[in-house]
């Protein structure tokens, strides 16, 4: 219903310009955490978590197809911070109205505004097996998920993939931006691997992070995901939306 916004607003949404990673955010951050303010919610005692999973990649990595893949092998929710905000704005709320003026002000969205956003849909889902894409994109990301939410990923997937093949695959698609080139998106890669890398080591260093190798076929990639999940079969089993033809259905036999 919203498809043409989110179409039109997404080159806004997927990757701030550098002068909006500086004094724009904290100005703005007041204004916004009032209007989001709400009690941090902590998981009660003796709560089971949910089962998350943060997907990273660049533009053009390749991480919007293995995540299709992903959700529809193993019955995962598929969460994106980009279309939640996307929603808000489409919708005309008052916090969509707040987020559009900041970011046609050219400032970045504070991570609590994002975060409260996935929480609200963690919180109502039936769900308890999510899949968050493009998530977190920066270190206050993190902190903010992790403060708020009160949860950790138990698997971080990084599709990593050279950056003339991305640029490629970016301009081929005619799916990006209007005005991408090779010297627009050669910077906004850059901007990625400026906010992204710390969020990576965070994770590598956590034990929590899978690196996947994202050049080759959708099948072949999706061949060394596959495995990642092997240990939690039993947790996704659960689900009631896996797939009957899934590995882990078939394991069980």
């Amino acid at each position: 219903m919203w498809r043409r916004v989110a179409s039109s607003l997404s080159p806004i949404l997927s990757s701030p310009s550098s002068r909006s990673l500086s004094r724009n955010q904290a100005a703005f951050g007041l204004i916004i955490r009032e209007s989001f303010s709400t009690e941090i919610s902590k998981p009660e005692e003796g709560a089971k978590s949910p089962f998350i999973t943060f997907v990273l990649g660049g533009p053009g990595s390749g991480k919007g197809t293995q995540c299709e893949k992903i959700v529809e092998t193993f019955g995962l929710t598929h969460l994106s911070a980009g279309d939640l905000l996307r929603r808000e704005i489409a919708m005309h709320t008052k916090n969509g109205d707040m987020i559009l003026n900041l970011i046609k002000d050219g400032k970045i969205v504070p991570s609590e505004v994002t975060v409260k956003l996935l929480q609200k849909e963690l919180e109502s889902s039936n769900s308890s097996k999510f899949l968050i894409d493009g998530f977190p994109r920066t270190e206050e990301n993190r902190v903010a998920f992790e403060r708020i939410v009160g949860a950790d990923p138990d698997v971080v997937l990084f599709f990593d993939c050279p950056e003339e093949e991305m640029v490629t695959r970016v301009l081929n698609r005619n799916q990006g931006r209007v005005d991408d080139n090779i010297t627009t998106m050669k910077k906004r890669l850059k901007i990625f691997e400026a906010l992204n890398r710390p969020v990576i080591d965070y994770y590598k260093n956590k034990g929590k992070l899978y690196t996947i190798n994202a050049v080759g076929t959708v099948d072949d990639i999706f061949k060394q995901v596959l495995p990642i999940f092997t240990p939690f079969q039993e947790q996704l089993k659960q689900s009631r939306h896996v797939n009957p033809k899934s590995p882990l259905v078939e394991h069980s036999s």
